[in-house]
């Protein structure tokens, strides 16, 4: 690969978890979910984004399927919170050392708390982002948990 690992890399391979690069032509950067796992080949419901949100200083990584968003009353009592905002795009660098559109759940500058939708949880294999556009690691869901001591929960809107 010719730009190199990511932090999200580096660290997956430190753990010894295995993963497979996913890269995907890209334009100015900002490209939809969708549009990313049809780029990928991969089904809609197998490729997840990163949300960022945070109540105060505290920071909350949420990982849901592209096509859904994410219900915030859930997402604040899964981090056992009364009421959470998402992270302005502005603060997201500052806070995660990613940027929009490239936004690991794994390599972050810190570890914080990680929710997984619960529809990951019985897949075999998930595509989140690699930590730069245009590029997706492909790994076990639960192996991806593991290493960001995530809990899979429903967080989408319309969810059970």
């Amino acid at each position: 690969m010719a730009e190199g690992k990511t932090n999200a890399m580096r660290q997956l391979d430190k753990s010894n978890i295995p993963y497979e690069v996913l890269s995907y032509e890209h334009e100015d950067g900002q490209i939809h979910g969708t549009a990313v796992a049809e780029k990928i080949g991969r089904p809609q419901e197998s490729v997840f984004k990163t949300l960022v949100a945070h109540q105060g200083s505290q920071i909350y990584v949420y990982v849901i399927p592209v096509a859904e968003e994410l219900d915030l009353k859930k997402a604040a009592k899964a981090a056992g919170v009364k009421k959470i905002e998402m992270l302005p795009v502005k603060d997201l660098l500052k806070w995660t050392g990613y940027i929009r559109g490239g936004c690991s759940p794994v390599g972050m500058k810190k570890l914080y708390p990680t929710f997984i939708d619960a529809s990951a949880e019985g897949l075999e294999n998930i595509a989140v982002s690699a930590g730069r556009i245009g590029t997706q690691i492909e790994l076990n869901p639960q192996q991806l948990a593991a290493q960001v001591k995530a809990k899979f929960i429903p967080l989408i809107k319309g969810e059970g």
